[in-house]
C-alpha cells in the first residue's frame, strides 16, 4: 500500500511539473511572438491564405477531375460506335469476301507477297504473308456474328497448323465476333497466337497500324487479358 501511495504520489508530481513547463513555454511563446509580431503576422498571413484558397481549390479539383473523367468515358463511346459503323460494311461480307478484305488490310500496312487461299482444306492458312521486316505472316479469319466466341477447339486447329504446318514467325486469328472464350484466349496467349476480336478487328478497319495492334493481343472486348488455362 505505502509504495502504490508513493507512486501515485511521483505521478502528481511530475504531472504538475509538466503542467508547469507547459504553462511556461506558453507564456514564452506569446511573448516571443508579441515581440516579433512584424515578422509573424506576414508568416500567419500567408499561411490561412494557403489554407483558404485550398479549401476553395479542392471543389475545383474535383469537378476538373469529374469532367475529366466524363470525358474519357464519352470518347471511348464515340470510338466504340465510330467502330461499330466501320463494322457495318465488314458484317456485310462474305467469308470469301472477307478474307479478302482482311487481306488488303495486310497489304496497307506495308506487307508483301501476300495471298488469299479461298479455299477449304487450307488448314487454317486463310491469308499468308511477309511483315515488312520480313517475318511471315499467317492469318486464320473466322466470319462469325457479333454475339458468337471463338471457342477453344477453333483455336486448338489453328494452334496445330499455324507454325508446323505453314512456318508463321507471326500467326493472327481474325474474327468478327466480339470475345474469345477463356479458353481459347488462354490457348493463343500461351502458344504466341494473336488474337484479333471484333473491337480490334475495327481499329484495324478505322485506320490502326497492324504492327500497333499486334501487342494488344486479345485485350478489351470484355475479356480478361490473363485468363487461366
Amino acid at each position: 500500500m505505502a509504495a502504490r501511495r508513493l507512486r501515485r504520489r511521483l505521478k502528481k508530481r511530475t504531472r504538475r511539473r509538466l503542467q508547469g513547463w507547459g504553462a511556461v513555454a506558453t507564456v514564452a511563446a506569446v511573448v516571443w511572438v508579441v515581440g516579433h509580431w512584424s515578422v509573424v503576422w506576414p508568416v500567419l498571413v500567408s499561411v490561412l491564405a494557403v489554407a483558404a484558397l485550398g479549401g476553395a481549390g479542392w471543389p475545383l479539383l474535383r469537378a476538373h477531375r469529374r469532367a475529366v473523367g466524363q470525358d474519357r468515358a464519352w470518347r471511348v463511346e464515340e470510338e466504340a460506335r465510330a467502330r461499330e459503323l466501320s463494322m457495318a460494311e465488314v458484317d456485310a461480307l462474305s467469308w470469301q469476301e472477307f478474307e479478302t478484305y482482311v487481306a488488303e488490310l495486310c497489304r496497307r500496312d506495308g506487307c508483301r507477297d501476300v495471298v488469299v487461299s479461298g479455299k477449304s482444306g487450307d488448314l487454317g492458312a486463310d491469308v499468308v504473308g511477309y511483315l515488312a521486316d520480313g517475318r511471315k505472316l499467317v492469318v486464320q479469319c473466322k466470319k462469325y456474328a457479333p454475339h458468337r466466341s471463338v471457342s477453344s477447339q477453333d483455336m486448338q486447329k489453328f494452334v496445330g497448323t499455324a507454325r508446323l504446318e505453314h512456318g508463321a514467325d507471326v500467326a493472327l486469328f481474325v474474327t468478327t465476333c466480339r470475345a474469345f472464350t477463356r479458353e481459347a484466349l488462354g490457348l493463343a496467349l500461351r502458344q504466341d497466337i494473336v488474337a484479333l476480336h471484333r473491337d480490334l478487328l475495327g481499329s484495324w478497319v478505322k485506320g490502326a497500324h497492324l504492327e500497333t495492334l499486334i501487342p494488344l493481343n486479345g485485350s478489351g472486348g470484355g475479356t480478361k487479358r490473363r485468363p487461366s488455362a
